[in-house]
């Protein structure tokens, strides 16, 4: 592959129930051009835990997913209410998910932990009242 590739989705932020197609979808995408199985579990973990955030804190927003050479990078980004503490956001546990979210089984406030965990990098950049883009890259020849 001497070009990248890029995988376009929008994340509904209406229902739960259509969260993580765009995980599933790129899954099925990066097995077709041949990825390593182990990255293909670390990317599609990543996503569905940015495609849940979407969908529980800022009604939906877009991933972008970009398949070069050496490395996946995906960005995910939203119109949301933003990030007010990042590194607070950061620390596993926390979250700011309502009870109703809570009680199907979402916002544990493992998200973007599991995302930093699953990546090689990942960068949050986030403005209140505006919206969150985070940018996570895996590199293939590690």
């Amino acid at each position: 592959m001497s070009e990248s590739l890029t995988f376009h989705y929008d994340v509904d932020g209406e229902d739960f129930t259509s969260a993580g197609q765009a995980s599933v979808q790129v899954k099925k995408n990066l097995r077709r051009l041949g990825i390593a199985p182990e990255i293909i579990r670390q990317v599609s973990i990543a996503m569905y835990e940015g495609e849940i955030n979407m969908v529980i804190h800022a009604g939906g927003g877009k991933a972008d997913v970009i398949v070069s050479e050496d490395k996946i990078e995906i960005i995910l980004a939203d119109h949301g209410p933003g990030i007010a503490d990042i590194e607070l956001a950061m620390q596993e546990g926390y979250s700011t998910a309502p009870d109703s979210v809570r009680s199907l089984g979402f916002g544990a406030g493992m998200g973007l932990p599991n995302m930093k965990r699953y990546m090689d990098e990942m960068t949050i950049d986030s403005t209140v009242g505006v919206g969150t883009t985070i940018k996570m890259t895996v590199y293939l020849n590690r």
